[in-house]
This record gives structure tokens, sequence and C-alpha cells, in this order.
């Protein structure tokens, strides 16, 4: 294991502001980002990934290792919720088993998001078709949730068609589908005009993104404590599991390890934004005190700390 790339993960600004939010809340600071500001960042950063990643696309051919890629990312987040589930179920009931399996099996943008500017700082690689592999990987599993929920407790019937196109119209999807688009029929001059808004100031926004984050992570860890060990067990080790097990099968797909990394990265991440939405229309029995939690405080920061240089050593190996 490569100890220095961890020391500099682990030193990257961006990271450090992460924790600069959650020491703010145990030292009961007034720090925080107005919400409207924070939804302005998070709207910015999709927007530039995905314009980013569609004029990648515009330059690449479509090849049998992109489908494969896509295929493989779109079959984790079908699978991932349904073995979730069952070692979720008997501790948690079926409910609660269904929520956070949903949330394990999608992802997280801004996981995705921080493991780019990762990358970048390694000065990695990738496709730009893995940003369409992100937006596709986000509603199976919300939908694979809440059908396993049905099929176990059978007197329960669920709006199936409301959950679905919460699913896809999901603000997020939106954006960073929209900005993909975009950026594919863009030209190159054209892109060029917006590149100050769209790279220059990417690191700038992210830094003070994952603060905001540090906050609300720092504000949900005391009532996460309540819940056992149990659930933070989970939260730790089924993404690193399965950021392990997508970092070592990616290599019959492909070669790219940037590719391969951000496929091994959306596999261990948690959805917070897009899961409680829809688990509160699909199943409002089901405590967001255990899932938001157990993605945003426990699972996000092992992921972006430890769990890219673990995950990235591993693609090198196989």
């Amino acid at each position: 294991m490569d100890l220095q790339l961890i020391i500099e993960n682990l030193t990257n600004p961006a990271l450090l502001f992460f924790a600069l939010g959650i020491l703010s809340v145990q030292l009961k600071s007034d720090l925080q980002i107005p919400e409207s500001s924070s939804k302005f960042i998070s709207l910015y950063l999709l927007f530039s990934i995905g314009f980013k990643g569609g004029q990648e696309l515009s330059h690449a051919a479509f090849t049998s290792e992109m489908f494969f890629m896509i295929l493989f990312g779109v079959s984790t987040a079908i699978l991932v919720p349904i073995y979730s589930f069952f070692i979720l179920k008997r501790k948690l009931g079926v409910e609660n088993a269904g929520a956070i399996a949903a949330a394990y099996g999608s992802i997280s943008a801004v996981t995705f998001i921080t493991c780019i500017a990762f990358l970048e700082l390694q000065s990695i690689q990738f496709g730009g078709y893995m940003i369409a592999t992100m937006a596709l990987m986000e509603a199976p599993a919300i939908i694979v949730g809440v059908f396993l929920i049905n099929l176990f407790q059978k007197n329960k019937k669920v709006d199936y068609r409301s959950v679905f196109k919460h699913a896809l119209t999901n603000g997020s999807v939106v954006m960073i589908l929209g900005s993909l688009v975009i950026g594919y029929f863009a030209s190159a001059e054209q892109a060029a005009g917006i590149a100050p808004f769209t790279t220059d100031l990417f690191k700038g926004f992210l830094a003070i993104f994952l603060l905001d984050m540090g906050i609300v992570s720092g504000r949900k860890l005391s009532a996460f404590y309540k819940n056992g060990s149990f659930t933070m067990l989970f939260a730790l080790l089924l993404p690193l599991f399965n950021g392990v097990v997508v970092a070592i099968l990616s290599g019959f797909f492909s070669e790219s390890v940037g590719d391969r990394l951000l496929l091994s990265i959306l596999a261990a991440s948690a959805s917070y934004i897009a899961v409680p939405a829809a688990m509160k229309i699909a199943v409002p029995r089901a405590n967001p005190g255990l899932y938001i939690p157990m993605a945003l405080a426990v699972t996000f920061p092992i992921n972006i700390t430890i769990g890219m240089p673990i995950y990235i050593q591993i693609v090198q190996w196989f």
C-alpha cells in the first residue's frame, strides 16, 4: 500500500476544508454556508463535471469497453442493494433495510466529483462516458430498494411510477445529464469561452462545498452514534468491500486506471440526496436518522480519505 498517496490525499486542501467543517461543529462555532449558496455550488460542480465530460465524450468513439463498463456499473447498482437488504433486514426491519440498501446501491455525485479532483491531482486521465455511467447508476438502486420493501411487506402498496419519475427527474441527474449533452454538442471554441468558469474555479468551489459537507456531517454524527455498532460497521465495511471488488473485476473490462477508479468509487459511495428524497415519497416510515448519517457522516469521509488511495492501488495491482 502506498502510504505516501494516502498522506497526499489527506493533505489535499479540499479534504482539509471538510475536516474544518467537522471541527467547527465540535467547537460549536456558528460557521455555516447559506443553504442557497450551498445549492448553487452543488449545481455548479455538477454542471462543470457534466460539461467537461460531454466535451471528452465528443472526441471519443463508442467502443465495446465503454459499453461493458457502463453495463457493469448499472449491474452493480442493481446487485448491491439486493445483498445489502438481506444483511440489514434481520437487524433493522424491512423498511429501514430497503432504504439503506437503496442508498448504498445508488451513488454520491459529490464523492464522484471529489474523486475526479483526486485524479486530476495525480494527472490521471479518465473517459467522459463515466459521467453518463454515474447518472445511469443512480435510479436502479432506488427502484430495487422499493421493490424489495414491497416484496417482503406484501400489504404495502407503492406508486412505482411516482418513485421512478422522481429518481429520473432528480435535479442532480437532470443537471449532469443536461450538461453532458450540452458539452457534447459545444465546439472547442465555444467551450473555451466558458473555460474560466467550468475549469479555473472548480477546485475553489469544491473546497467550499466540502467545508459545507463537513459541517453537515458533523451535525449528523451525534444522532448516528445512538444507533449502535451494527450500522457503524456496515457504513464502514460494505463500501470498502464494494470498492475493492469493483476495482478488481473492472480489470476484465478496461485497462484505464482513471475509469476503473471512478467506477470503484461509484460502487463504494452511498446516496444522501436522491435516495432520501425518493424514500420520503415511497417509504415514509423508514428512518432517515439511519441512512442519511450512515451515507454522509461515515461512508463519504471514509471514501474520500482512505478509500480512493486503496482502490487506485488495487486497480494498479490488478
